[in-house]
């Protein structure tokens, strides 16, 4: 359990940080989705060309009936969420292709078409072969794909008509989903959050989404999809702010993975509705209906169709009330007009007085601007020679250590000749040690010299951050102790264990256990130890 402390501190850090981090790049994130909008066809034309490429290499495989249907499945799969017709083709060629594969490619290409019927809404075509299909005699491996696909199918059908029985329905399917599912992979994971949301357990379910989150920093896909499902949970608690950050975040990757068959442009619409910014609702709910009926997505068109016309109502009763505000100001304007050409004449007699008073504000900034940027230079000049100081030492050392280790190798190198000789007196020489073993204390004796010239306070500064009763002192005739100089690395910027072990001709785990039991002897937040190492004598640059 002891173990599994660091852990759980560095998880709940993620998490605080996470948290933290929402709102602060907030501006950033809606400045992102503008852009991605705005630059949609670059990402649709990057999945065109990937699609090509595929197609490409399909045409040099048709003679392999195996390598021919692995490439055509791909295909499907760079459709499925992109052209839905287009997907349902390549998906019918590999049922063609799959006449004489195993049964289990068979079954899971007809759960892939019973899937792309659905979303099509040619329901009746998907549920025959749904009903085909005996769950019984299907192999372990392919029954989580029938419950997914089987739930897929009941939710793409109550989207379409907003019939509660067909979400029950899914909801019982995702439950055997989850009783044929590993528990460690990754749809188990996704599927028992869903679950946790739509049981009302939205604080578990959120847990559940950002341990998701945190596993998944390179998969656009998946950060669309949990971004989506934590936007939700936000909605369900009223918290508008972060629901629209998340739906923001799900767009973002749904666009740039140019995933057309999405919720998140239609969920991030109904949001700006509600906080009456019809405008941006209405574009991206105009975006939303757009790429559902260029995936063909049916059940996505029918849920976007049925918020247009709120949404574009609202919207154009803005345009009216902004077209007679318009009005009514240039009737102001052209009052203010009469103001303002009497104003100038007054203004004209106040140029020649104010003329003198820029001139002479001028050359105050002048000067000030020229003083600024002597400060700015002495601050850069600082900064430099501290840097410079760094690079050096740390450098040096490491031409150091390169010096002993070829020295220990041109010795090796001798033994190995003189013993092939027969040279006994040159062995016996050559087999003594004393040679690098000086240079290593003499290296750490120019390490501990250079590093105090740089920092001369820094044994007094280092013990004033741990208790009185653990002060860590160099022995007579030292300048610093093993302990010491591993915080000295430290000090440096060298952190990496590995590295410092490297240095000091130390193991691993001596270094690592030298870290904590000094860690421990901290005053105040052992976390932070290290760090405040790391400010002993730092210029403000």
């Amino acid at each position: 359990m002891m173990k599994r402390l660091p852990i759980l501190f560095l998880f709940y850090f993620f998490i605080l940080s996470v948290s933290a981090q929402d709102l602060s790049d907030s501006t950033s994130v809606y400045k992102k989705l503008d852009y991605v909008m705005e630059n949609q066809g670059l990402y649709i034309k990057k999945r065109e060309n990937d699609i090509a490429r595929l197609k490409q290499e399909a045409l040099t495989l048709q003679n392999d009936k195996r390598a021919y249907l692995e490439k055509s499945y791909e295909i499907f799969n760079s459709y499925k969420k992109f052209q839905s017709d287009s997907a349902l083709h390549y998906i019918m060629l590999c049922k063609q292709l799959a006449l004489h594969a195993p049964d289990s490619v068979v079954v899971s290409i007809d759960l892939d078409m019973a899937w792309i019927f659905s979303t099509i809404g040619r329901y009746i075509e998907a549920e025959d072969i749904l009903k085909q299909l005996n769950p019984d005699k299907l192999s372990k491996t392919i029954l989580p794909k029938y419950y997914d696909s089987y739930s897929a199918f009941y939710s793409h059908y109550g989207q379409s008509n907003n019939r509660a029985a067909y979400y029950q329905a899914s909801e019982r399917y995702r439950d055997s989903l989850l009783m044929v599912l590993d528990p460690k992979s990754a749809l188990y994971k996704s599927t028992i959050a869903i679950k946790t949301l739509f049981q009302g357990q939205r604080k578990k379910a959120k847990g559940l989404f950002e341990a998701m989150w945190m596993e998944h920093q390179d998969n656009s896909e998946q950060r669309a999809f949990i971004a989506y499902f934590i936007g939700l949970i936000y909605k369900q608690e009223k918290n508008i702010t972060y629901q629209r950050y998340y739906f923001a975040l799900s767009a973002i990757a749904d666009i740039e993975i140019a995933n057309r068959d999405n919720a998140s442009l239609q969920d991030l619409a109904l949001t700006y509705y509600e906080l009456r910014a019809f405008d941006h609702a209405f574009k991206f709910i105009e975006k939303a209906i757009d790429d559902a009926m260029e995936c063909n997505v049916r059940y996505r068109i029918v849920e976007g169709t049925s918020f247009y016309p709120i949404i574009n109502a609202a919207y154009q009763k803005k345009i009216n009330t902004q077209n007679k505000q318009l009005q009514m100001m240039l009737v102001i304007i052209s009052f203010l007009s009469l103001i303002l050409i009497m104003g100038l004449v007054i203004i004209f007699r106040q140029v020649q007085r104010l003329r003198k008073i820029r001139e002479e504000l001028s050359a105050t900034n002048t000067n000030l601007r020229q003083l600024n940027d002597d400060i700015n230079d002495k601050n850069t000049q600082l900064a430099e020679s501290n840097h410079i100081k760094e690079e050096y030492i740390a450098q040096f050392f490491d031409l150091c250590s390169n010096y002993i280790d070829k020295m220990e190798e041109i010795r090796k190198a001798l033994l190995k000749k003189a013993s092939s000789q027969q040279w006994d007196a040159i062995r016996d020489q050559l087999k003594s040690t004393q040679m690098v073993e000086r240079e290593v204390q003499q290296l750490y004796v120019n390490f501990d010299r250079i590093f105090l010239n740089l920092y001369p306070n820094f044994v007094s500064d280092f013990n004033n951050l741990i208790t009185p009763d653990e002060q860590i002192l160099p022995k007579k005739g030292e300048l610093l102790n093993t302990e010491l100089r591993i915080f000295a690395l430290i000090r440096l910027g060298i952190s990496d264990s590995v590295k410092i072990a490297s240095f000091l001709r130390y193991s691993l785990r001596t270094v690592y256990n030298y870290r904590t039991k000094v860690r421990n002897k901290a005053i105040g937040n052992r976390e932070d130890f290290e760090d405040r190492v790391r400010q002993i004598a730092v210029i403000d640059r």
